[in-house]
């Protein structure tokens, strides 16, 4: 049985400890929730058959054979670089996150000198395999378009582009860079940020978000160009019901990754 520590028990968190649940082969012995949070997740797995237990930080003498990231960006510098020093395998939702200037460098330190590693999931976009490989022959080009419900981009600085609540057709809120689209929209650009980091980097790779008021799903859109030839790939994804900013996708790519470091055959 694999022993997994989970950072996080919101949505993800929770859509996952419910797939996960009856799987012989995983056990999340332990949540990791922010200090002051930890009755309020202790009620949301009330009704597990094994609740984890309830934690704010891993213990000293913990080793879980992974680590897993499910709570936003700032775990990863609270909880994911302490582990990596320690040796403990670690599995990242927020990619986003490592458009922070150095993050990756520190990442990577960190997993050296704990002769560990970091692996990125791809969450809510598909066809990495692909896009990695054809980096190795040389890729000319990548472009992004992200389209969600309006709702999503509520809290955002969509606010001070277009009055969400009042649009009636598919409004562009962001052209740019995919460093700038994670910085600005953090909850909401971990795919620009995994295309980045798996094809041209954070300041080549082109990013289009849109709104739209008519939309019940997120769309994922990417093309890419370059010496192998040229892709493109759609997905459309339903929102996670408890929280239209996440793809229920995000869930399911958790409940893979953990499936291929525990069961006899990975793809």
């Amino acid at each position: 049985m694999l022993n997994i520590t989970m950072i996080g028990c919101g949505a993800i968190g929770v859509a996952v400890l419910e797939l996960l649940e009856n799987d012989a082969q995983l056990r999340v012995e332990h949540v990791i929730a922010s200090a002051g949070s930890e009755a309020l997740v202790q009620q949301r797995l009330a009704s597990f058959k094994r609740p984890p237990q309830v934690l704010t930080a891993l213990p000293a003498d913990a080793r879980p054979d992974l680590l897993v990231e499910c709570a936003g960006h700032k775990a990863i510098e609270e909880h994911v670089l302490p582990a990596l020093e320690r040796g403990i395998a670690c599995l990242i939702v927020s990619v986003g996150a490592l458009s922070e200037l150095g993050l990756v460098e520190r990442l990577e330190a960190a997993a050296a000198r704990g002769n560990t590693r970091i692996e990125l999931l791809p969450g809510a976009i598909g066809g990495i395999d692909a896009l990695s490989a054809a980096k190795v022959g040389g890729l000319d080009s990548v472009d992004y378009t992200g389209r969600k419900p309006a709702r999503a981009w509520k809290n955002t600085p969509a606010e001070e582009v277009c009055n969400l609540d009042a649009i009636d057709q598919a409004t562009v809120i962001f052209e740019g860079s995919a460093r700038e689209a994670a910085r600005l929209y953090p909850k909401n650009a971990n795919v620009a940020a995994t295309l980045s980091l798996a094809g041209l980097g954070l300041d080549r790779t082109r990013v289009t978000l849109i709104a739209d008021p008519l939309s019940e799903e997120n769309v994922h859109h990417f093309e890419a160009r370059g010496a192998f030839g040229g892709f493109e790939m759609s997905l459309r994804g339903k929102p996670l019901q408890a929280n239209p900013k996440t793809s229920a996708l995000t869930v399911y790519s958790v409940v893979r990754a953990l499936g291929n470091h525990a069961h006899a055959i990975s793809i």
